[in-house]
């Protein structure tokens, strides 16, 4: 992520997650699915601003009037964590501006939770080190502690658990988001565990080297079946996507983001073009050409 911060206040751009790989391993006692993921930070952003309020109380006001701003909120969920863990009461006011699709796989709420607990840091000049971010973030969700680890890990447990992975290259993408979120919960519960789960050493080994070919042939979700029981959508798109020739082609998370793997920046250019010139047949699906972080 991206900080500013002035006299009153510090600004904080956010990216969005893909995923490359996701493989369900286990089901827990606790409920959740043991997991282990690739995932890698794209430079599609969140913007959070924020503020000391004199009030003593923590506001949170969206561009996009469909998020709850509300104490449930992992935006404000983050705050009462920082002041816990600080022993502060200061308030605080956050400005969000969303430009990740929400309920699409791409962990916006996740991403933005960090902001939050990495901001408040700075606002509050707390010194914190990235160690006790990434425990702070896995006590709010799964993604949340990815998000301090660069621009890749590889991720397991809940997906809390986060060792830093270097891209080979850096990778372009096109992420296409249809308008029909999808609940993760929902997507979990249509979930068959595998008996033999699918072994990631050659997708970590080909994002690590840098190659593209090779790592569109390793792109794997667990989850996309169960999602493409909910929202035909996500196949659709995806056969869509292989038509037009990617290196690869995988929804992204519990969904309904799908993404394609390109060769090069002008690939991905090129491959969103011709999704924008058979709009009609996107049903109002967004189209981001992305590329992963550095």
């Amino acid at each position: 992520m991206l900080m500013r911060r002035s006299a009153s206040a510090v600004r904080v751009w956010t990216p969005a997650k893909v995923n490359l790989y996701l493989e369900v391993l286990a089901k827990r006692a606790d409920g959740y699915h043991e997991l282990a993921t690739l995932m890698a930070a794209v430079n599609l952003y969140d913007t959070l601003e924020m503020f000391e309020n004199a009030s003593g109380e923590t506001t949170l006001w969206c561009d996009d009037a469909a998020l709850s701003t509300g104490p449930e909120n992992l935006v404000c969920r983050a705050v009462e964590l920082a002041r816990h863990e600080s022993s502060r009461r200061d308030g605080v006011a956050i400005r969000l501006w969303k430009r990740i699709p929400m309920a699409a796989g791409l962990a916006g709420g996740s991403s933005d939770a960090a902001a939050t607990l990495a901001g408040l840091n700075r606002l509050w000049r707390l010194g914190w080190d990235r160690d006790k971010l990434i425990r702070m973030g896995a006590v709010l969700g799964s993604d949340v502690s990815f998000f301090f680890a660069g621009s890749a890990a590889w991720c397991t447990g809940r997906g809390e658990r986060v060792e830093p992975l270097r891209l080979g290259r850096a990778l372009d993408l096109v992420l296409v988001s249809p308008t029909v979120g999808l609940s993760t919960a929902e997507v979990f519960r249509g979930l068959t565990v595998p008996t033999e789960p699918r072994d990631g050493a050659a997708v970590r080994q080909a994002a690590a080297s840098g190659d593209v070919e090779a790592l569109g042939r390793c792109l794997h979700n667990r989850l996309q079946s169960a999602a493409e029981r909910l929202c035909p959508e996500v196949a659709g798109l995806c056969a869509r996507l292989s038509s037009l020739g990617s290196a690869g082609q995988l929804m992204t998370g519990s969904g309904s983001t799908v993404i394609a793997l390109c060769r090069n920046p002008g690939e991905a250019r090129t491959l969103a073009r011709a999704l924008h010139s058979a709009r009609d047949e996107l049903n109002g699906a967004r189209v981001f050409v992305v590329r992963s972080c550095d």
